[in-house]
């Protein structure tokens, strides 16, 4: 025993094993998540940040598809939206987060409850990878159950976990169409049906989606461009100074992204405020027929398939008023969305080469003027 170590020597004199060194060692604390790149700090790409906040005033806009170049801050700023977001109600203890003041929209387990418990918690963003499964996406049984208990149990996947957030979908053109075809499903439903297995179940799935992408690595089906309610393009900035400042910012939070956050905190507050004030005011702004008049003929005169058009131009612009402070929807805010809102629902003409954009904005001009 003289040759051992004195603690375990001591242990050996006693009769009893002393614990190995790796179990005596402290474990090392976990590093701390580094907080996402504060929204209100992102330089430039004023039409992909109106649209982000308009989505989170009313998601029943429809989605946010962001097209644009690589290295222009798309993913940045859909995950800079999670931590600007104000908390929701859940009901305690709900997989899919039900909202207790909606009791048409309950999921049956909640309905099957008495009392139902709301708690505070942060709006779901929630990243859907390109090589997820089917069972990833929708859920499945969930195995661990089966075999401790022999029980059919399910296990929510991403479509639960996004239930009243944010579904983001990166590179969004290069999503495999049997998940493009769920998505469509239960887009238009609202609901999310599992059926396999010996599993028959139903939940709701309410988000909004969010998809970023670079056209030129392939396009969308047009199904699913048809399902975002809004589509924004971003450039790269052709400017020195808007450059400087971006690489400023960047470089800043990342040799010190907890002062950077901290130093922004200020103006983020500003903007949740602001998103609060906008969902509650909401309600209050009115669209005269004058503006339903000015969307139609606008949609008409670009030939825009179905009413879908009319429908995501008015829910937008009165977003937009809501954000702005202002009681009606007017020309001002109906030329401020146009391009997002109809760029994508444009029928191509082969002989034509002008960009969705420029013939946007060229019929928005002979409405109303320039």
């Amino acid at each position: 025993m003289d040759g051992l170590p004195g603690e375990r020597r001591a242990a050996a004199e006693q009769g009893v094993s002393a614990p190995p060194a790796k179990a005596r060692a402290a474990k090392p604390a976990a590093p701390a998540a580094r907080a996402p790149y504060p929204f209100a700090a992102i330089v430039g790409q004023e039409e992909m940040l109106r649209a982000l906040l308009i989505a989170a005033v009313d998601p029943s806009v429809g989605g946010v598809l962001v097209l644009g170049d690589r290295g222009t801050g798309k993913s940045t700023a859909v995950r800079a939206l999670a931590a600007l977001l104000p908390p929701m109600k859940a009901v305690e203890g709900c997989r899919f987060g039900c909202d207790p003041g909606d009791a048409a929209a309950l999921c049956a387990d909640c309905r099957a409850r008495g009392r139902l418990r709301a708690i505070e918690t942060p709006v779901p963003v929630v990243d859907l990878p390109l090589g997820a499964t089917e069972d990833r996406v929708a859920g499945a049984l969930d195995i661990e159950r089966a075999l401790a208990e022999g029980v059919k149990a399910f296990e929510p996947g991403l479509l639960a976990r996004a239930h009243r957030g944010f579904l983001y979908i990166d590179e969004v053109n290069l999503l495999e169409d049997h998940l493009v075809d769920l998505l469509l499903d239960v887009a238009a439903s609202g609901e999310n049906l599992v059926e396999r297995e010996g599993i028959s179940i139903r939940h709701p799935a309410r988000f909004v989606l969010v998809g970023s992408g670079n056209p030129e690595e392939g396009e969308l089906r047009p199904q699913l461009l048809d399902r975002f309610g809004l589509c924004v393009e971003v450039r790269t900035p052709g400017d020195v100074p808007t450059r400087i400042e971006v690489i400023r910012r960047r470089d800043a939070y990342e040799r010190d992204h907890a002062a950077f956050c901290a130093a922004w905190e200020k103006e983020q507050a500003r903007l949740r405020r602001s998103i609060l004030a906008a969902r509650a005011h909401l309600s209050q702004v009115s669209v005269p027929d004058a503006a339903l008049e000015r969307a139609a003929t606008l949609c008409l005169a670009l030939g825009t398939d179905g009413l879908r058009g009319e429908l995501t131009l008015i829910r937008t612009a009165r977003a937009l008023a809501a954000l702005e402070g202002r009681d009606t929807v007017g020309d001002a805010e109906l030329r401020a969305v146009a391009n997002p809102a109809l760029r994508h629902r444009l029928r191509r003409n082969p002989l034509d080469e002008t960009s969705s954009s420029t013939r946007v904005e060229r019929a928005v001009a002979e409405l109303f003027g320039p």
